[in-house]
């Protein structure tokens, strides 16, 4: 048995460092449903801070080492800095001390049916989708989420069945440390190669992920490097989604209707039926067949998977509409990497919108200083592109990387310190008819709630 498998079976008051973020959250709510003390610590407001209050829990600003006083277990994210002052308290205390992913590992082995999406894209779509289909099918899964299904008003859930439905980050490796008995796996881009360094070494890790699978692999029979990376793994149940020959889940015939795809779908020629989806891009359409196989793999009919994925609105964060009034609309979209942005501005330009606002906070200065071309091309795609300084979460600047160095490649652009200062340039500008979407994995969507306010007020 693994030591914090034996341990959570042992203890029961957890201490939480950054229990904010969006990977720590969920489990929080998860083992506050199953009777665990709680406490938390971040350094930033936020709305998962408010939700985690919410429940009873206690919630320190600011991370001192006082704040492990009483603790029988220290959980923290991946996201701090080696010298956080609270992590190295917790470390030096005797203490046991576990980085999040030890902790989702150990609960995703209280499940006989763990079902992990990972991918460089998608994975919050399709493990939100995935959920509400499930949830409303009846199988009354557990779900970990990275971030809030609007079924559900969070990020997480605790069911009754033997299923979870969980995401599985690539992060520095961290869905290593889980126990899947299916791997769902959308695709693998350049990311994060500040830690995996070449593609080679981040297939390798989806490699890895996927033989962790002790019954099924779910993938992207259309993604060459998924593909690549998964033509090994031959000692598992195999289904392939794609719009390609030879997929198991074949979609075709996809048609976009006003920036929403409407497809068929086949499995080993069999014709199911079509599917029509609520969330925009043609992109959700391959999300879609992987939540379909997913699905249809624990036993949901096809029927359902029809009823509740054109049912599904989104989740938190994703091309989420948060203001519609006097001709102006906002939404918000985690969108952080230059592919993922440009999903997500094609999808806004197939709209009926007269000209798109990107907002953008580039997050980390290794990707933005990596991909600085790749971001350029993308948000070049809006008609506006409004910036803020980059927001360096665990990092420090020793790329030398600035906004305005993006800024200089984008026609017409331009960035400012504040998100105060955002909102008043874009909302002083903006004109009716227009989509100002905010984009990014930090808190960008604090001036998405700025403008909202101001537009509020008038």
């Amino acid at each position: 048995m693994y030591q914090i498998d034996k341990l959570l079976k042992e203890i029961k008051r957890i201490h939480f460092i950054g229990i904010g973020g969006s990977g720590m959250c969920p489990l929080a709510e998860i083992l506050h449903a199953e009777g665990y003390e709680l406490s938390g610590s971040d350094n930033n407001e936020s709305d998962t801070l408010a939700r985690i209050r919410s429940l009873g829990i206690p919630v320190y600003m600011g991370q001192r080492a006082e704040n492990i006083e009483g603790a029988q277990m220290i959980v923290y994210t991946a996201a701090l800095l080696p010298d956080n002052p609270e992590l190295v308290a917790a470390k030096a205390s005797g203490i046991p001390t576990f980085e999040r992913s030890k902790l989702f590992g150990a609960i995703s082995r209280m499940y006989e049916n763990c079902i992990a999406v990972c991918g460089t894209h998608g994975k919050t779509t399709v493990t939100s989708m995935l959920s509400h289909v499930m949830i409303n099918a009846g199988c009354d899964p557990t779900c970990v989420i990275g971030g809030k299904l609007p079924l559900i008003g969070s990020n997480g859930r605790v069911g009754k069945s033997d299923t979870m439905v969980c995401e599985a980050c690539e992060f520095v490796d961290t869905f290593l440390d889980l126990s899947p008995d299916t791997a769902v796996v959308l695709n693998i881009d350049e990311d994060h190669l500040d830690y995996f360094k070449t593609v080679e070494r981040l297939k390798e890790s989806f490699t890895k992920f996927a033989s962790l699978a002790t019954d099924t692999i779910i993938y992207n029979g259309d993604d060459e490097r998924t593909v690549d990376a998964l033509k090994n793994v031959t000692d598992k149940k195999r289904i392939s989604f794609g719009f390609s020959d030879g997929c198991d889940f074949k979609g075709k015939d996809l048609r976009i209707e006003k920036a929403f795809p409407v497809f068929t779908v086949c499995r080993g020629g069999e014709t199911l039926g079509e599917v029509r989806l609520s969330i925009p891009g043609e992109h959700n359409a391959y999300n879609a067949l992987a939540a379909i196989a997913a699905a249809m793999n624990s036993g949901v009919s096809f029927e359902d998977c029809v009823k509740y994925i054109a049912s599904f609105k989104g989740a938190g964060r994703r091309f989420e509409i948060l203001y519609e009034s006097n001709g102006i609309t906002v939404a918000d979209d985690y969108a952080h990497h230059p592919k993922e942005i440009e999903v997500t501005l094609n999808a806004a330009k197939q709209m009926d919108f007269k000209r798109v606002w990107a907002v953008f906070q580039p997050f980390t200065y290794s990707r933005t200083a990596m991909l600085l071309d790749d971001f350029a091309t993308a948000l070049s795609i809006a008609d506006k592109v409004v910036m803020t300084e980059i927001m360096g979460s665990r990092e420090r600047n020793t790329y030398g990387v600035s906004t305005s160095q993006l800024a200089e490649k984008i026609d017409g652009s331009v960035w400012f310190a504040t998100f105060r200062e955002v909102a008043d340039y874009v909302t002083e500008n903006a004109k009716e008819g227009d989509l100002i979407i905010t984009l990014g994995c930090g808190d960008v969507y604090k001036a998405a709630k700025l403008m909202i306010k101001k537009y509020s007020e008038v």
